[in-house]
């Protein structure tokens, strides 16, 4: 259990880990979903399910949204509009693909800030420019006891 503060507390101690695909193993190697698992079983304990192997290009081939599927599984889906600190963002990398990509908001407001395991740079906290914003598809929330 814990709270948004305790969400970004912990993804920030994944900071330097390096991209590893298919990796959830802070400071050994990470993806984007292995930040968020990681995240996850640090607050909540054992993850809900067990991710199953996934390529790079995720679902596109299929067309299917697989990685938002499984967040409205297990996260709260919210508003874009009412993002706050400690929320996962789901990110559409390219018009017309599946969603395959998440962070972890950690500053909201104009210097808006995110973490997120990004192929060749490893765990890192980038702004959340209007480039990122704009591929935005989803938010959710951690299901925290603590509010």
């Amino acid at each position: 259990m814990g709270s948004r503060e305790d969400v970004v507390r912990v993804a920030r101690n994944w900071l330097g880990t390096p991209y590893v695909h298919q990796a959830s193993l802070r400071g050994a190697g990470s993806d984007c979903l292995g930040l968020i698992r990681g995240v996850w079983r640090e607050l909540l304990g054992s993850e809900p399910e067990v991710a199953p192997p996934y390529s790079m290009d995720w679902s596109e081939p299929q067309g299917e949204e697989r990685l938002w599927t499984a967040a409205t599984r297990h996260l709260i889906a919210k508003p874009k509009t009412e993002m706050s600190e400690g929320d996962v963002v789901l990110f559409r990398m390219r018009a017309g693909s599946v969603a395959k990509h998440l962070g972890i908001l950690s500053v909201t407001g104009p210097d808006a800030k995110f973490i997120h395991a990004y192929s060749g740079h490893g765990v890192v906290e980038n702004a959340l420019s209007v480039p990122w914003r704009r591929r935005i598809v989803g938010c959710f929330e951690f299901p925290l006891e603590v509010r």
